[in-house]
């Protein structure tokens, strides 16, 4: 009885073991040097023949190659392009593994306002899905709550760590708050109109957010005022501390949100979806008011809009001067926001120039979360979350990641998937 024990335990190990996520890297311990790539920095320039130069996990040189000797651990990357490590904002990775699994998801908490949820305590470093965003040069996310009018706070994360506490990079960057809106769909199965109809209940419902606000507002300014934790939680978004993301999509929306956040002297807005944002594109210019824009692969909603609407909204928004990152909010979302990168070269191909493109997913994305200082580019000074890939990694064709180095760690690339690759294509190889 006792050899069956230890056999079924000896099992369990090695099976364990074969199916677990990859051991996150040790820390940098020798200068490397990349030379010879064609440099994409992130904030639209580029070095074809370039060296790169990083210690400590830092960016200490970046130029011509030649420029600067080189020294340490030397990479040839010759014919290659180097990359900043791309940003997914807005997401629900590591929040939920299985959607089927109930005790798997945690993004969502019961009640309309939980301002002082943090989803960054419900994040799962080791979940599989994680992983398999590195192969495609996803590096950092904004782990973001959903569900309810005020959803919670979120946090953003490098993607390779053992815990929560490891991978935080910026701790609770925002609030989340989920705007009405003005119009809603027809919900057939109950014999309704499937159009687009008036919501007679707007105007309750935003009644009811500025009301909730302008309490918090009223408590947060008593510093003696210490029971209430929702309201308080509340505090950053009025002292300007944390950033208010409004999630809203039509017109008439957008405008209330820039006049409610002119109310109550939110000072940082970031809009969050912004469907018909390039229609008030002039308002969100004159408000310096950034937009995480919705998912680039997606279909027009309107029947009289043009085919190629969410292709080129990122650039009719940028030619007006509107900062813009792009997000992948949706159906599916935590496994399709590995496909960032590609929905950035889609907005390429609609007309955007190929590094401006670039910058939706990485030094567009770093300055609106605010973590611009350490990183969504390659400057000196910064940190080296960077990586070589053998061709453009904004075509899907050709996103073939050879490295990759989070906070100048040589992480791995390996993942669920790239495993089951190699097993399958040996299949009909005889």
């Amino acid at each position: 009885m006792k050899k069956i024990y230890y056999l079924l335990v000896l099992l369990l190990f090695y099976s364990e073991k074969s199916d677990a996520q990859q051991t996150p890297a040790k820390d940098q311990l020798e200068t490397i040097t990349i030379t010879g790539a064609t440099a994409h920095i992130g904030n639209g320039t580029l070095i074809k023949n370039s060296i790169l130069i990083f210690e400590n996990g830092k960016i200490t040189a970046i130029g011509e190659n030649g420029s600067t000797p080189a020294k340490g651990n030397i990479i040839d990357a010759t014919g290659k392009h180097l990359y900043p490590g791309f940003i997914a904002p807005n997401s629900t990775l590591g929040l939920v593994e299985i959607a089927a699994v109930r005790a798997t998801n945690d993004d969502e908490e019961v009640g309309l306002y939980n301002p002082h949820i943090r989803s960054i305590i419900a994040y799962n470093a080791e979940s599989k899905i994680v992983e398999s965003m590195r192969p495609n040069g996803i590096l950092i996310a904004q782990i973001t709550p959903r569900g309810g009018t005020i959803s919670g706070t979120s946090s953003i994360v490098q993607l390779d760590a053992w815990n929560w506490e490891d991978a935080a990079i910026k701790m609770d960057d925002g609030i989340h708050i989920n705007w009405p809106n003005p119009f809603k769909r027809g919900r057939w199965w109950l014999g309704e109109d499937p159009g687009y109809t008036e919501n007679k209940e707007y105007t309750k419902e935003v009644n009811a957010i500025s009301d909730y606000v302008a309490q918090a507002n009223t408590y947060t300014k008593d510093d003696n005022n210490t029971n209430n934790l929702p309201y308080r939680a509340m505090k950053g978004i009025f002292d300007g501390s944390q950033i208010a993301y409004i999630h809203v999509d039509t017109e008439k929306a957008i405008l209330d949100v820039i006049s409610f956040t002119k109310e109550f002297s939110i000072p940082k807005l970031v809009i969050i979806g912004g469907y018909e944002a390039y229609k008030v594109a002039q308002q969100l210019r004159q408000n310096n008011i950034a937009v995480l824009l919705t998912r680039t692969h997606s279909t027009p909603k309107g029947e009289d809009e043009d085919y190629d609407l969410p292709y080129k909204s990122a650039k009719t928004l940028i030619d007006a001067g509107v900062l813009v990152a792009l997000q992948n909010s949706g159906q599916m979302e935590r496994a399709n926001a590995r496909n960032l990168p590609f929905q950035a070269g889609t907005v390429a191909a609609h007309g955007l120039d190929k590094e401006k493109a670039l910058q939706l997913i990485t030094g567009n994305s770093a300055k609106i979360l605010g973590i611009d200082a350490t990183t969504g580019t390659l400057e000196t000074g910064k940190d080296a979350t960077l990586f070589i890939s053998i061709g453009d990694a904004l075509d899907m064709r050709t996103n073939q990641l050879e490295k990759a180095f989070i906070q100048g760690r040589d992480i791995s690339l390996e993942s669920h998937q790239t495993k089951l690759w190699k097993r399958y294509s040996q299949k009909y190889s005889d």
